[in-house]
């Protein structure tokens, strides 16, 4: 294991600890391992650095061989947004799955399991769970992210997750504070706006933050949005009204803050990274989460050099990210601490994911539907995927449905006329359609529209959340596109 190398000054170190950067490629490149030895205490992984979880295991491994403390950190919240199983769709259903069964102990037996598999595989930090309100019917971001929109249900399984996180030695981060859910405006993209009250923070989106910080989250990532009632200038992640007064002071947390990704165009294209991070620090956040899009060296030079240069110039106390250091270090000794204690503890429930799946749908019509026998066509009506989710993670129904009934088609469609190239394409075969959040695109609506009037006998798969009416020979609301919902729904339409 390799020591800090001499030279480094206990200013530029502490640069280095904040920082949460990512990389490309399946092993770690020579850049990483050299700022480990010279202070950097965390990294990100995304689909990009994961093949399979041998590979993966290899990964921290060999991470861990230069900085045996380091922070392995990793966007992994099951459902729809998934990096340990990227190209397959995820064995553990979302958020919005688990709240539509409302059974907590099987909320925290998932994340458990979850939590099981990344320790297992070398991962001790989680950018996960959503405690995210889903107030907004209409958000492009969060949906089925969110445990749902009743505050209440959010706060008690955002509690129970945590805890079944971190009962596998993986620290939870809570996130998006002070709450993402009221928005329609992707902050990956820009800068989100919530105009409501301050007593409507408080009583809906601030709840579900207090149960995971009496639930004990040793992380909470902060939010890139305005929020004029909590600081009319700065968003959450640049705010000190936000980070230090709020949540710091008025809801008594003590762990590690992070930011969202900073390469974001909330924060890029506003302030620029270098800029935005070092008023991330100076207003109370602790690291810096950057290496979604941004993955190289000169990155982490340049952020580093900014924190270490507002140090000299006297904007950013010296003070203030020796503290944000300090917290990074205490985090890593408490994984190293739970680690121990949850292989001892916990057992494994491969099975848990799909239970849930299975209780997580809601059918419509199934009284009167019959289960097909015959190999369907699988139209999937798919809409342009959020940077959160990705379009590389594969779902649906149809390859399952093509387990269960060898000879199933599929294709995917958008756009005005895809209900007329769905009925052109399924020709005499039985229609399976495939939407996900039908309420938020009329031409989803107008295709389906275009369908039942010409095959009544159309079944309808909802995988997002399930906001228009249900409609179809049967209807099956999944909550969630993960490879485990899409599994249930299968077994549902071919009567497994």
């Amino acid at each position: 294991m390799t020591t800090i190398a001499s030279g480094t000054d206990t200013l530029t170190r502490d640069a280095l600890t904040v920082l949460q950067p990512g990389f490309t490629g399946t092993t770690a490149p020579d850049w990483v391992l050299r700022r480990l030895g010279e202070g950097l205490a965390s990294v990100g992984l995304f689909g990009r650095n994961i093949a399979s979880d041998e590979q993966l295991a290899a990964l921290t491994a060999q991470l861990r061989a230069e900085r045996e403390d380091v922070l392995v950190a990793i966007d992994e919240e099951g459902g729809d947004v998934t990096r340990l199983e990227v190209r397959t769709g995820s064995s553990f259903p979302g958020n919005l799955a688990l709240g539509a069964v409302d059974d907590e102990g099987l909320t925290r037996q998932v994340a458990a399991e979850l939590g099981r598999r990344l320790a297992d595989c070398g991962v001790n930090l989680n950018w996960a769970p959503s405690a995210d309100v889903n107030s907004n019917p209409g958000n492009p971001v969060i949906g089925v992210r969110s445990f749902g929109a009743g505050t209440d249900l959010v706060a008690r399984h955002t509690a129970a997750y945590v805890t079944g996180l971190q009962s596998a030695g993986v620290a939870a981060c809570t996130k998006h504070f002070p709450g993402h859910g009221d928005t329609a405006v992707d902050s990956h993209h820009a800068l989100p706006r919530i105009d409501v009250d301050a007593s409507v923070l408080a009583e809906r989106d601030l709840v579900p933050f207090r149960a995971a910080i009496a639930a004990g989250s040793r992380a909470v990532m902060s939010a890139h949005i305005l929020v004029p009632a909590l600081d009319p200038d700065r968003p959450a992640t640049l705010s000190r009204r936000i980070l230090t007064d709020l949540l710091r002071g008025e809801l008594g947390y003590d762990g590690l803050i992070v930011t969202d990704g900073m390469e974001m165009r909330a924060i890029a294209g506003t302030y620029g990274i270098e800029r935005g991070s070092v008023l991330a620090v100076a207003a109370g956040a602790d690291a810096i989460c950057v290496g979604g899009g941004l993955a190289d060296e000169e990155t982490v030079r340049r952020l580093r050099d900014a924190l270490v240069e507002a140090v000299r110039s006297g904007e950013l106390p010296e003070e203030r990210l020796a503290d944000a250091a300090e917290r990074v270090r205490a985090l890593a000794r408490w994984t190293a601490a739970a680690r121990a204690d949850a292989s001892r503890s916990v057992t494994a429930d491969g099975d848990v994911g799909l239970r849930a799946a299975r209780r997580a749908l809601r059918l419509t019509g199934a009284e009167d539907f019959t289960p097909l026998t015959e190999p369907p066509y699988v139209a999937a009506l798919t809409p342009v995927a959020n940077i959160a989710v990705g379009d590389e993670t594969p779902w649906g129904v149809a390859a399952e449905l093509g387990r269960l009934l060898p000879g199933t088609e599929t294709g995917s469609f958008a756009g005005a006329d895809a209900g007329d190239e769905v009925l052109a394409a399924a020709g005499s075969r039985r229609v399976v359609a495939v939407v996900r959040d039908e309420h938020r695109h009329p031409w989803m609506a107008a295709a389906l529209d275009t369908l039942l009037a010409a095959r009544p006998d159309t079944v309808v798969v909802e995988m997002g959340v399930p906001g228009a009416e249900p409609r179809g020979a049967l209807h099956v609301a999944t909550h969630g596109a993960a490879r485990v919902c899409g599994r249930a729904a299968a077994e549902v339409v071919a009567g497994v």
